[in-house]
Parts: structure tokens; sequence; C-alpha cells
């Protein structure tokens, strides 16, 4: 395209100032392709990388990003907020291989990672603070209860916000998840194809929407089977090994004719494997036993537990490419002004999950 080309695109806009959009359709690239360039990522081909140069250049365009470094404003940190304990966060796989996705990927486009554990009011207020001061450029959260203002109080900051997970169906912030319902139906429709009559569940604290998706996929698959939901089979427990305990010992109590269980993640798995074994019933001639994450303690176990596999690291790299998106492409309201488009509804995503045959069912 000629610079008299340029021009008349250019003149139509409002303030005059090209759009990522602009430089994208000129490029022949898409809006991604320029952002990532813009941000300096590997994950480019050097053809695409050259057409977005020669169309920032042609066109005039100043990213966004790099307006806010020349403000003074910008940090190239991210920060990753956990609202768990330091013994939590280092003993349980599913942190770490998250932690693992989000640091790659933060790595590839030369940003840095800023760890923050939030577990009070008070921490929740000082970490607040520290976004006020402009700190980092935008934030990931993880393991978020559904009573957590957290999310939306950083919005309302306007600082870019990507949640792991989300706090309810209708979740108003952007989000990337896995298919948790049919993480519970997947074990269930398993539990009745290997002929489990009395299959309970170990539940997530249904606080989180995490685990009320689970225990629904539990309760669908119990449907789709043609079984009656019988509520001495379920059990709340709080995603850590002595929750899995406590509520299998539970279980047992009420039921000592159960023959299966579906446990809300794999580290209650483990806890109940351990009730089981103390109460003489064997895994899996006695009791079938299936977790969730496919974590390093399914395939540990004694039999090797079978679980539903979620895409834990993958969630962790997608979640930031969805953030840096938000940090490096302009304003919602530019684009509006330019095509005349509504506002976008926030990024989500829902991985697929799939399930893992062990021994132990």
């Amino acid at each position: 395209m000629s610079h008299e080309g340029s021009s008349r695109v250019v003149s139509g806009r409002h303030n005059g100032r090209p759009t990522l959009e602009e430089v994208a359709a000129l490029a022949g690239v898409g809006r991604g392709t320029v952002s990532r360039v813009i941000n300096g990522s590997p994950r480019v081909s050097e053809q695409a990388r050259e057409a977005v140069a020669r169309a920032v250049a042609e066109l005039g365009y100043v990213p966004n990003q790099a307006a806010r470094a020349l403000a003074g404003s910008r940090t190239d940190a991210v920060a990753l907020v956990i609202p768990e304990t330091e013994a939590r966060l280092f003993s349980e796989p599913y942190f770490l291989d998250l932690i693992r996705g989000v640091s790659a990927e933060l790595a590839e486009a030369d940003r840095q990672l800023l760890l923050t554990l939030v577990r009070t009011e008070r921490e929740r207020q000082r970490f607040e603070q520290y976004l006020a001061a402009q700190r980092v450029d935008g934030v990931l959260l993880a393991s978020v209860h559904g009573d957590d203002p957290l999310p939306d109080r950083i919005r309302g900051m306007g600082l870019p916000v990507v949640m792991n997970g989300r706090r309810s169906e209708g979740e108003p912030v952007a989000y990337v998840d896995s298919d948790n319902i049919g993480a519970g139906r997947a074990a269930v429709s398993h539990l009745v194809a290997r002929g489990r009559n009395r299959i309970a569940t170990i539940s997530g604290p249904l606080d989180m929407y995490v685990a009320r998706a689970r225990l629904g996929g539990y309760r669908q698959g119990l449907a789709e089977a043609g079984r009656a939901p019988d509520e001495s089979l379920v059990a709340t427990g709080d995603f850590t090994e002595e929750g899995g305990r406590l509520a299998m010992r539970e279980l047992l109590a009420r039921s000592r004719g159960l023959d299966a269980v579906f446990a809300a993640s794999d580290v209650m798995a483990a806890g109940a494997r351990g009730v089981l074994r103390e109460a003489g019933r064997r895994v899996p001639d006695d009791v079938a036993l299936v977790g969730v994450d496919d974590s390093a303690v399914a395939r540990l176990m004694d039999p090797p537990l079978t679980s539903v596999r979620q895409p834990i690291e993958e969630m962790g790299r997608t979640m930031t490419r969805m953030l840096l998106q938000q940090i490096t492409e302009p304003p919602e309201s530019e684009a509006v002004a330019v095509g005349g488009r509504p506002p976008a509804e926030e990024p989500r995503r829902v991985l697929p999950t799939e399930l893992i045959v062990r021994a132990s069912s």
C-alpha cells in the first residue's frame, strides 16, 4: 500500500491515530500476531514479523504498550495471586503445574512473574494498595472462592485480570477453566461400566465453582446411568489429603456397602486411599477409586490411580496469553470508535478433560 493510501485510512478516524486492527489489515495478519510482534514474542514467523514492521512504519502506529513505557508506567511484571498457604502451594502438584505454565509463557514474552499469596483480609488490602501503586501490568488469579471480591476490585482499578477457574456459571471476569462437569460425568460413566453399584463422591468445598461443577457432573453421570441419587454417598472435602481422609471416614460410617469413590482431586483420593486401607477395603477389588488432575500423585499411588486429566500447564499458558493480549492491545473503546462494534465480552476458555484409566478402577 502506498503512503497516500495509508493516509486515507488514518484520515477516516476521529483522532488520526492508527489502530492495531489497521496494522493487522495492512500487514495481512491477525490482531494476535501484531500483538506478539509488538510484545517481542518469539512465536512469530520472520515473514509475519517483517510485514508487521512495515505496516507499523507506514501507518505511524504507536502501540499502547510503548505509550505506557514512555509515560513511565509500564512494569513488565505480572502478578499471579494464589489464596493459599505456603504449605499447600508447594505440596499440591496442581499449583506447581499452573505456575510452570504461567512462568513459561511470561518468559517467552520477556515479562517478570510476581507470585503472591493472599490468605487474609489484611493481606488482600495490602495487595490492593500494591496494585494501586501501579507495580504490575496485570493480574492472574487462581483458586478463587465464590465470595472473593478481589477479581472485581482489580478490574475496577482498570487493570487487566484473568482467572484460573471461575466463581460462578455467569462469571463476569475473564477466565480459563477446564470441563469440570465433564470430569464428573466421565468418572461416573467409567465406574458404572466397571459394574459398580454404590458410587460415592468426595467433593471440594462447595463455595468454589470447580467443586460444585464436579459434583454436578457426578450427579449427571448417575442420572444418565439411570441411578437414583443418594445423598448419603456425598461427602464434602477441601482439596487436601486430610480433607479426603475425613470425608472417606464419613462415607464409610454412613454406607459400608459403597463399592466406588469419585474424589474431586487426586490429593483427596490419596487421603481416601489411606482410610480404605486402614478399614481393610482393597482397591480396586472392594472399592474402585477415581480422582481428578492426573498429577504425579495419581501415578505414584498404590495401585496407580485412575484420574481425569485436566491440562493444568496449558491452562496456565492460555490464561497468561489472554492477559498479555489485554495488556498489549488498545482499549476496547478505541476499537468501538473505529468499527462501530459493541464492546466484546470478557474472554473465556474451557479446555477439555480426559479420563486416564489405571489399576485403581
